[in-house]
């Protein structure tokens, strides 16, 4: 079984797309003629756009292929990569840290909720251990198992 030849590929394509781009035009070009004046101005219109989007896209391609690897500007965003290395040190160590760091943050607000929740735990009994404790109650009234979720709903 022959693998196909993908280097011959990509121009295939390329044929193939730009014959189907022309025959597209041509079939436009044709149809123009019997549009009315105001709608062949907004396409006229829409079309300089195009290919002024399609000049800069090819612009921003040549210069994103002939642009440094550290730093390369596409639309409104920046994208950063390792660059060389300088004699300042080991820019892999600082970036290993600082990918860390969501998940120490995460961990520690896991840790702070944690806490949080244990400390209402002990207010909680506290607030019940000092009712049962301010109160003039018969013993009788400690062994009761509901004594204790009547003085929780007395509380709320």
């Amino acid at each position: 079984m022959k693998s196909p030849n993908f280097s011959a590929l990509p121009a295939d394509l390329d044929a193939r797309v730009t014959r189907f781009g022309l025959r597209v035009a041509a079939s436009l070009t044709e149809r123009n003629a019997a549009l009315p004046h105001d709608m062949s101005e907004r396409l006229r219109f829409a079309r300089e756009q195009a290919l002024a989007r399609a000049a800069q896209a090819r612009a921003a391609r040549t210069v994103v292929s002939t642009a440094s690897p550290a730093v390369v500007r596409m639309g409104s965003t920046l994208a950063l990569s390792g660059g060389p290395r300088g004699a300042g040190g080991d820019n892999g160590l600082w970036s290993k840290l600082v990918s860390f760091l969501p998940l120490i943050l995460l961990l520690a607000g896991l840790l702070l909720m944690q806490r949080g929740q244990i400390h209402e735990q002990i207010v909680a009994a506290a607030e019940v251990d000092t009712a049962l404790l301010s109160d003039n109650l018969p013993p009788s009234a400690f062994s009761d198992p509901g004594f204790a979720e009547f003085l929780r709903d007395g509380q709320e």
